[in-house]
């Protein structure tokens, strides 16, 4: 392992002490596809040994003051500050993304920490008028109790924190399960939790490669009281119906179709800006990602001119690499599904306007593309490309925008450009979507719920809706008041 990354462990942590293993797993840096490190492969038993130290941790933690908790999180934001330039590169080499990116990611991630420290401390209740003269009502909430995470690759450090984060600020404790792609970045943030002076079992890290029988333990144990999970749709209905017998709380953020309109009285120069910055983030991996570029007939031509020539002006290359704007597609299946969803475009009639396959600094490397008379037939307009490919489909009417936008299960996000307020407002209304970029394509922040509708999910994240997903309301009637 390099030596910059020596001061993070590559062991699981369960209550407080770092865990190895007989058993173990490769981590790849995907732009060299060359060993990053080893770490445990744990199992079932693991995790239950995690939730037992998540329990027994349980009550001296929620007892802290809100206060209390706001401290150590204090502490650990500005720690992970501190390593921002030793966390970005462990993340570029274990994920994939460029340098800057994975610097913007450490900043955001720290983010949710500090807020929620102190968003914790305004858990309000509130008291109600009386029905009856001799009683008081009043609500309090209080920390749901233990807590499970399960979370992917694609931002190893911000979907932890924005999990873990207002979990420990409403007194809760937690056990996180990271992707295997990426479990480094998850340990460095666990390592400088506990130098923050988290106490042993507040936070547990289970690495392992079984993901389905660690999850299942998450979903059974009548302990664990609340579940959130980042991932696909599909995994995410698995786990649903795996908590029913428990009946516990859930948070799901699922796959994305996200449409991006166009209109033809957009901002040219905004509207590509947007598009560039939403569709080839992250190589085009992110759940947010402008999965369908919808561009109305009058702007189709200029637009599509211009986003081509933006799109070419990328560079591609390992992350680490000065100036590099796109990096690998983090495995192999990744880039095939890529390759697939192109290849069924094309033969569906979409033009390659620039890319379309694999680049020439390595295996997981896909140019940046953009493909031009996409249809709704296509799969490519169906399915999550999860990857740097921008699929154009024209359209005439403000009508037509709609139904092409909201025709698919999927409701994480969307995205509209026009500079006419009134059908911005009127769009944005209308698109099932839980969240909906107006002339800007970055949205995310500590302070806003995330979340989406229909199949993206319930619950949200982030916000103080955020931090309600760990408490729970409990009622007291005072009674016998003379």
């Amino acid at each position: 392992m390099n030596m910059v990354f020596k001061k993070f462990p590559a062991a699981a942590l369960i209550n407080g002490e770092w865990i190895t293993s007989s058993k173990t797993f490769l981590v790849n840096d995907p732009a060299t596809g060359g060993e990053v490190a080893t770490v445990p492969d744990l199992g079932a038993m693991d995790a239950t040994r995690a939730i037992d130290a998540a329990a027994c941790a349980l009550p001296a933690w929620s007892a802290n003051t809100a206060k209390e908790r706001a401290v150590i999180l204090r502490r650990w934001f500005n720690l992970v500050t501190a390593e921002t330039e030793s966390l970005a590169r462990l993340m570029t080499t274990e994920q994939g993304k460029p340098l800057a990116e994975a610097r913007a990611e450490v900043a955001y991630s720290a983010a949710f920490i500090e807020w929620f420290g102190e968003e914790g401390k305004r858990a309000y209740g509130r008291t109600i008028p009386t029905t009856v003269a001799s009683r008081r009502y009043l609500t309090i909430k209080q920390p749901i109790g233990p807590c499970a995470a399960i979370t992917p690759w694609n931002f190893p450090i911000a979907m932890i924190t924005r999990k873990v984060a207002p979990a420990l600020a409403a007194g809760c404790t937690i056990v996180v399960k990271p992707a295997e792609e990426t479990p480094l970045c998850a340990l460095a943030i666990g390592k400088l939790g506990l130098d923050a002076g988290l106490p042993a079992g507040v936070l547990n890290i289970v690495t392992t490669k079984d993901a389905p029988s660690v999850g299942k333990v998450f979903c059974d144990d009548q302990r664990v009281r609340k579940l959130s999970f980042t991932g696909s749709t599909q995994v995410g209905k698995i786990l649903y119906r795996q908590c029913v017998g428990t009946v516990k709380k859930l948070t799901l953020e699922l796959g994305g179709n996200a449409p991006l309109l166009v209109f033809d009285d957009a901002d040219l120069d905004q509207a590509v800006a947007g598009a560039m910055a939403c569709k080839y983030r992250n190589a085009g991996q992110t759940c947010v990602s402008a999965n369908r570029i919808l561009v109305q007939s009058g702007i189709y031509d200029r637009f599509t001119r211009a986003l081509v020539a933006a799109v070419k002006k990328l560079k591609v290359g390992p992350g680490l690499e000065a100036g590099v704007t796109i990096g690998p597609l983090i495995t192999s299946d990744a880039i095939a599904k890529v390759e697939k969803l192109v290849d069924d475009a094309v033969k569906k009639g979409a033009m390659v306007l620039t890319g379309g396959r694999r680049d020439d600094a390595g295996p997981l490397f896909y140019q940046p593309s953009v493909l031009g008379g996409v249809t709704s037939d296509m799969e490519i307009v169906r399915e999550e490309i999860f990857g740097p490919v921008a699929a154009l489909l024209r359209f005439d009417t403000e009508a037509d925008a709609i139904r092409l936008a909201n025709g698919t299960p999927l409701g994480l996000a969307a995205y509209l450009f026009s500079q006419n307020l009134s059908r911005a407002w009127g769009v944005a209304e209308k698109l099932d979507a839980g969240m909906v970029g107006v002339n800007e394509a970055i949205f995310s922040s500590e302070v806003v719920p995330f979340g989406g509708v229909k199949e993206s999910g319930i619950g949200r994240e982030g916000a103080a809706e955020g931090l309600d997903e760990y408490l729970q309301i409990k009622y007291i009637c005072l009674g016998a008041i003379e």
